[in-house]
């Protein structure tokens, strides 16, 4: 790694150090993230409230309260995240407004949700997984929390006129104002003059409860550095983030708003944690992570509603070079309103001396909001479409919930040559094991599975203990004895598709 720039002389750099102070925003100085209130109920039950977020738009849809159990309400600031809906005839994107609540607590809270247009006739808190059923009086819905989660609230099954609430822990042991290594952005409204926050290595970025930071944040070349808090960064220039040639960088907390493009670039680097992260966008290629190039990278916990792949795993592209390994994706949330939730193998390098691979990808815990996408060869909730030389093997599904989605596939895998997208075919796909894998829905069109020729095949895909809308899909049985497993998804696999199996938990775990 390159030896870090001096304090002050990379805080000059990012526009963020102003004459001794080490964050001065626009709208006022950084100082202390004492919420606006706090609040005990009984057996150490504790809610932490932020303070507004300044020049982020209010939403009036929702009025949102919460309190310990035995404690007294307090009212959240509710905000507006932009999302995207897509025209399939004249390819519009027509920027369509939300909700947003936050909090921090221990213990166990009671929620108040008022749907303020009135008229409500059903709540549904998702995800459907969690099992929260709200008691309903009007258009007021009630429900208990008694453990960390990032949740939607929707009235009368509304897409975009919906509450996302998050609902954080406790902060443990944030960092001193005073600290030397730490850009600190207390409550208030921050932006570099340039619209950019380059952090050198060894350095926490930390943004306090109530804190919006308008920037595009750079981490190239550093080591050991974090991004941390329980602030937003919001309406950033480009992308929101951009992490290149790093080594152990960690994003924490944090929820970013509205950028243009993406929310997060990741090119190679190695040993990356990214946790507790929430992200929307709503412009075109408006991706949640992209990751290009990595290695041992871990996203844990978060939620992201994004304008185009939520998760997205490449190799090669511009002038990013290298495999892709190691990726775990677990105990998320995604919400793709354009493409699919999990996307993979797109791009790489189609230099016959210099083919990349995608291996060892690991997706646990993971619940699918939603799916959207008219293009028949951009769909797949799961989506493996090895192009441009690359190779994927070695991927596992574990308990993955898919909930009913408006358009598009459960599975696409496609060795795939197009020429919008790639200058070679892939090479093939290998060794993928889709376990407990559910899909509750009438929305879904059949799922492929298409090799491109004989020397470019899918081989040994295992799906098992599959369900669609409680059926097993199986080969033992089930079913006519004339038909395919696979038509019960319904799926299309075609001849350059090997060694395809559909098992029970049972047959799985035989010797």
């Amino acid at each position: 790694m390159s030896s870090p720039l001096s304090r002050r002389t990379a805080l000059q750099a990012a526009g963020a150090l102003a004459a001794g102070s080490l964050a001065t925003g626009v709208a006022g100085t950084a100082h202390a993230a004492t919420p606006t209130a706090a609040d005990a109920g009984s057996a150490g039950d504790t809610v932490v409230i932020h303070p507004p977020l300044p020049q982020v738009p209010v939403s009036n849809s929702f009025t949102v309260k919460v309190r310990p159990v035995g404690g007294s309400w307090q009212r959240l600031g509710v905000h507006q995240p932009k999302l995207a809906l897509i025209d399939p005839v004249t390819g519009r994107n027509t920027a369509q407004n939300s909700s947003l609540a936050m909090f921090d607590f221990s213990g166990t809270v009671e929620v108040e949700v008022t749907y303020n247009p009135g008229g409500a006739e059903k709540f549904r808190v998702r995800p459907d997984s969690y099992g929260i059923t709200p008691e309903v009086l009007g258009s007021t819905a009630r429900f208990t929390l008694d453990r960390p989660r990032n949740i939607v609230v929707q009235v009368d099954d509304k897409i975009f006129d919906c509450l996302h609430l998050f609902a954080n822990p406790l902060e443990e042991n944030p960092p001193a104002e005073s600290d030397k290594n730490v850009m600190y952005f207390g409550p208030g409204f921050h932006t570099p003059a340039n619209g950019e926050l380059t952090v050198p290595s060894h350095t926490t970025v930390y943004l306090a409860p109530g804190a919006v930071l308008k920037a595009f944040v750079r981490f190239e070349e550093v080591e050991n550095s974090r991004l941390t808090g329980r602030g937003v960064l919001y309406n950033s220039k480009v992308g929101a983030m951009f992490i290149r040639k790093c080594e152990n960088i960690t994003i924490d907390g944090i929820t970013i708003l509205n950028p243009r493009y993406e929310n997060i670039r990741i090119a190679e680097s190695q040993n990356l944690t990214i946790r507790n992260l929430r992200a929307f966008s709503h412009q075109g290629w408006g991706d949640g992570i992209q990751l290009y190039c990595s290695e041992n990278v871990t996203i844990d916990g978060c939620f992201l509603r994004t304008s185009d792949d939520s998760i997205a795993l490449y190799t090669h592209r511009w002038d990013f070079y290298g495999d892709t390994r190691n990726i775990t994706v677990k105990n998320c949330s995604l919400w793709a309103d354009v493409a699919h939730p999990i996307n993979m193998a797109v791009h790489g390098n189609p230099d016959p001396d210099n083919l990349e691979v995608l291996e060892n990808l690991n997706f646990e815990n993971i619940d699918i909001l939603d799916h959207r996408e008219p293009q028949m060869n951009a769909q797949g909730c799961i989506a493996i479409n090895p192009g441009d030389g690359n190779i994927v093997r070695d991927v596992r599904f574990d308990n993955i919930r898919v909930e009913d989605f408006r358009w598009g596939q459960l599975v696409q895998m496609h060795v795939t040559y197009n020429p919008k997208w790639n200058t070679a075919p892939g090479r093939g796909i290998e060794s993928v094991y889709i376990k407990d894998l559910t899909y509750n829905g009438r929305n879904a069109g059949p799922s492929l599975l298409i090799g491109l020729d004989a020397d470019h095949v899918i081989k040994d895909v295992t799906f098992e203990n599959l369900r669609v809308n409680g059926r097993v899909i199986r080969d033992s049985g089930g079913k006519p004895r004339w038909y395919l497993a696979s038509d019960g998804v319904p799926m299309f696999a075609n001849e350059h598709v090997q060694n395809l199996r559909f098992l029970t938990t049972e047959e799985a775990a035989a010797p």
